[in-house]
């Protein structure tokens, strides 16, 4: 496992995300990827699955010390106790007395981000959280986020994937000390067989979702929640450590472009 550095926190650079599961399956999920190795895993309210989580990580045999665990306050909490009352329920849910990172899931437009920020802050400081950050926000508004808190701002959880690498937004994390924490490496599944990630992966004897998923941990400040329920592709997403992929692949794989984006980003509500 790589490590990714930032405000003096390591975290594991690839974890597994619970996005759409299920209790059940996130429990499953969850208690495959730690016993394979992992020690990273996302979670949020919206998800509605923190108790599966929870007691995957209770049942397994790692200690929770070793465990980086992320969740993500529900954008409608608005308000400093709303916020701080939430992340109760989800502490309840988790059965733990912390998280290591809290999030804001999305911006709010009816929210006052200085607010948030404040309700994120207790959080710290009820020692509810080590760590927090922001979830979808561009690049002003993180700049914004981080002017607001006093608590250092961890990192931003966006959509990055190669037709989607978010140049300017990671190029502001890498210099200001922020991790980028990329959802959906694979474009929810659109990369999954990919020409040109299958011939690269070739080379290495490697699948095009390894190649990917490599290409996201092989940026400065940048780890990967990918998500999977099968233990055999939860394993294989975590066996990326053992190549790295030359700067003209790296760049040949890179390959911004809205329509892919928004085509995958369609084919994926749709599976939802």
């Amino acid at each position: 496992m790589e490590h990714v550095t930032v405000a003096g926190t390591e975290v594991p650079a690839l974890g597994i995300g619970t996005w759409q599961m299920e209790p059940e399956t996130a429990y499953d999920a969850v208690s495959d990827a730690l016993d394979i190795g992992y020690r990273h895993v996302d979670t949020a309210q919206l998800y509605e699955n923190e108790a599966g989580v929870g007691r995957a990580i209770a049942d397994a045999d790692v200690d929770r010390e070793d465990v980086f665990l992320t969740t993500k306050v529900n954008p409608r909490h608005r308000s400093v106790e709303s916020i701080v009352d939430s992340v109760a329920d989800s502490l309840a849910a988790l059965g733990t007395e912390y998280v290591d990172l809290l999030l804001i899931h999305w911006p709010n437009p009816l929210a006052d981000l200085e607010t948030v920020m404040d309700g994120l802050n207790e959080t710290v400081d009820r020692e509810m959280t080590r760590h927090i950050g922001v979830s979808n926000f561009g690049k002003d508004r993180l700049d914004r986020a981080r002017e607001l808190s006093d608590a250092p701002i961890l990192t931003n959880q966006v959509l990055f994937h190669p037709w989607w690498p978010q140049r300017e937004l990671l190029a502001y994390c890498q210099r200001e000390d922020v991790m980028l924490t990329a959802y959906s490496p694979l474009a929810n599944g659109a990369l999954l067989d990919d020409a040109l990630l299958e011939e690269i992966g070739e080379r290495y004897g490697k699948t095009g979702p390894q190649v990917a998923i490599r290409w996201a941990t092989q940026h400065e400040n940048v780890a990967t929640i990918p998500m999977s329920t099968s233990r055999a592709h939860i394993a294989e997403n975590l066996d990326i450590f053992d190549f790295k992929l030359t700067r003209a692949e790296h760049d040949r794989v890179t390959r911004p472009s809205y329509l892919q984006t928004g085509k995958a980003l369609f084919g994926g509500m749709l599976s939802g």
